[in-house]
């Protein structure tokens, strides 16, 4: 029973954790104070560093020898590579899910569509984001492939930051749509009618990346 109430304690941190890296509660480069965050969240040093330990190993975080952890940097090529990685993982995915979704299944995620609409209404952007991802995991988990969806899940947490940035400048509407587009293409097992449309959904320019960047900095460092 105490080795579950300190893995039930380590997911806790790290879920915490994993908020605050993603969202950028910590600046950029920032060194972690283990003694000031064990003492913020209540617990002690070995659940701690247990849960930065796996943050590090997931790419939010990064860890120096004899310095300690620290918060990744925004990076316009790594986020760019993530991006590149999201959009070779989803439309592979997409290839597997033409053979192994079922009617049900897609008619299920195109009923998520309707119930969530095409205007963002009175949702906050972190809704939004969500909401897409739930989309896009949904899409995934019809591969079959669950290393797969991991994969994806892990991308989405490391740029979910500047898919915030991007969400406040993107007609929802337009993304609706080819959501939609991708899904009608799926059920009718056509790949010419759902791949390039996923491909161009999903793709980044560098130029827009780092753009995004610049605005994510303005607002982690003036609010």
């Amino acid at each position: 029973m105490a080795n579950v109430a300190s893995d039930s304690v380590v997911e806790q941190v790290y879920d915490k954790l994993k908020q605050m890296s993603v969202g950028y509660a910590f600046k950029p480069g920032e060194r972690l104070n283990e003694g000031v965050l064990a003492s913020a969240l209540g617990v002690s040093r070995t659940p701690l560093r247990e849960a930065l330990t796996r943050l590090t190993m997931e790419g939010l975080l990064r860890f120096s020898p004899g310095k300690g952890f620290f918060c990744r940097d925004l990076d316009a090529q790594e986020i760019f590579s993530l991006y590149e990685m999201r959009k070779i993982v989803e439309t592979e995915a997409l290839r597997l899910a033409l053979e192994r979704a079922t009617d049900e299944d897609i008619d299920a995620l195109l009923t998520f569509l309707d119930n969530t609409g095409p205007e963002p209404g009175d949702r906050t952007v972190e809704e939004l984001v969500r909401l897409d991802e739930t989309f896009h995991e949904g899409l995934m988990a019809m591969s079959g492939n669950h290393e797969m969806l991991r994969v994806l899940k892990n991308i989405n947490a490391r740029i979910r930051f500047i898919r915030w940035i991007d969400m406040e400048r993107c007609d929802r509407r337009v993304s609706q749509s080819e959501h939609r587009e991708i899904l009608v293409g799926l059920k009718a097992r056509d790949p010419q009618r759902c791949i390039p449309v996923l491909a161009k959904h999903i793709n980044r320019r560098y130029d827009e990346i780092s753009a995004a960047l610049k605005e994510g900095l303005a607002q982690i460092y003036m609010g």
